[in-house]
């Protein structure tokens, strides 16, 4: 029984042994070299989606404005749908108005174009071009909080619920550092997000013809190399919040800060983070969508051969000087018959790094190719002939 306890005190030992090891690998690159004194932080690869640095990156708090990340995603949704343009005209409400906080000042029952809605929010983190934006896609305020909260679970965002599409302080509200990375990873990849998110200093026209000055929130994307997005965050129950995006080379970092005891050292600390990261890390780039694996030969069709492409890129990121130690190969016959179709899955590319499967792509053709016809194979006799 005495034997039986130490067994099984002994395989405890272990267990919490292996799981302070596996927590502090999550920070084991930064431990020593980022000094931070903010509540909550994450640095994370935009490519791989590999954590660099985290610190209390799951903790459950309040986010501020950052909130409006995932109200911005849901609009450019609506763009990418069709449902939006920039110059789809909407007609503001008195509770959109009334807004406090942040804002761009919008009267009520007049029309404002969609794009310069957009670009107050983005720019100048507006609370009443939020809900007008929200009240216009959904109808309600409310009825836009749950499509935020669906879109939340589908991206995995497992520590977030939100209350309202601003950010203005509700108890129930809340996020977490790795999420607000995970929302803003999501927005990054919209080029008309990017359009907005770049502008240092602008104005909106208001129907009436008076103007309102806007200045982005987002103080990096003028003073960071290489800045070009994020949202800002502010209240006294949330702290100072950022949430950042950065690119150099072929490598983009995203930086989230929340809880910094004040603006200046939400950027400081968040400048911190990405000098970390572009100093110590490097992206490989292993497979790319865009560029052919190989070409192979179509049996039965009027096209002879076709290029194969993986159907996701997908790419590694290693401490500089560390080397990559990964290997592609490719499971595929060798020919394919026709017809195809574009995104036909003809295999997979496996990708293995140091002897261990990582990832796993399925291979796609991107062209329609039509079978051979009776005709057509009787020409080709002729011809050859």
């Amino acid at each position: 029984m005495i034997l039986k306890k130490i067994i099984v005190f002994s395989m405890m030992i272990c267990i919490l042994a292996t799981t302070f090891c596996t927590s502090m690998q999550i920070n084991s690159y930064a431990e020593n070299d980022i000094d931070l004194t903010c509540k909550s932080a994450c640095l994370v690869d935009y490519n791989s989606e590999t954590m660099l640095y985290g610190h209390n990156q799951k903790e459950h708090l309040p986010i501020a404005s950052m909130v409006k990340m995932m109200t911005i995603l849901l609009t450019l949704d609506e763009f990418d749908k069709g449902n939006l343009t920039e110059d789809t005209m909407i007609t503001t409400t008195e509770n959109a108005s009334s807004m406090g906080g942040s804002q761009v000042f919008i009267d009520p029952y007049v029309e404002y174009s969609a794009g310069d809605l957009l670009k107050s929010v983005v720019m100048a983190s507006a609370n009443d071009a939020s809900v007008a934006l929200a009240e216009h896609i959904s109808g309600s305020e409310k009825t836009f909080v749950q499509k935020m909260n669906e879109r939340a679970k589908e991206l995995g965002m497992n520590d977030t619920y939100y209350v309202n599409c601003t950010g203005l302080p509700a108890p129930e509200q809340y996020s977490c550092a790795q999420d607000c990375a995970i929302v803003l990873k999501e927005v990054a990849e919209h080029e008309l997000y990017h359009k907005y998110s770049t502008i240092w200093m602008d104005e909106l026209t208001h129907p009436s013809g008076r103007k309102t000055e806007l200045v982005n929130t987002n103080r990096l994307i003028r003073y960071y190399e290489g800045c070009d997005g994020g949202k800002t965050g502010s209240t006294n129950e949330a702290g100072c919040c950022l949430s950042a995006s950065a690119k150099r080379n072929n490598m983009r970092l995203i930086s989230v800060i929340i809880g910094a005891s004040n603006s200046q050292t939400r950027f400081n600390e968040c400048t911190k983070l990405f000098n970390y990261g572009f100093a110590n890390f490097e992206s490989k780039n292993v497979v790319d969508k865009d560029i052919p694996v190989m070409n192979l030969k179509v049996n039965k069709g009027k096209t002879e051969n076709v290029d194969v492409f993986v159907k996701n890129s997908f790419s590694i990121i290693t401490k500089k000087g560390s080397g990559h130690n990964f290997e592609v190969t490719y499971e595929n016959p060798e020919k394919i018959v026709a017809p195809t179709k574009n995104g036909d899955v003809v295999g997979k590319a496996i990708i293995s790094q140091n002897g261990e499967i990582i990832e796993e792509i399925d291979l796609i053709v991107k062209a329609d190719i039509d079978e051979l016809s009776l005709k057509d194979c009787f020409e080709k006799i002729v011809v050859g002939w």
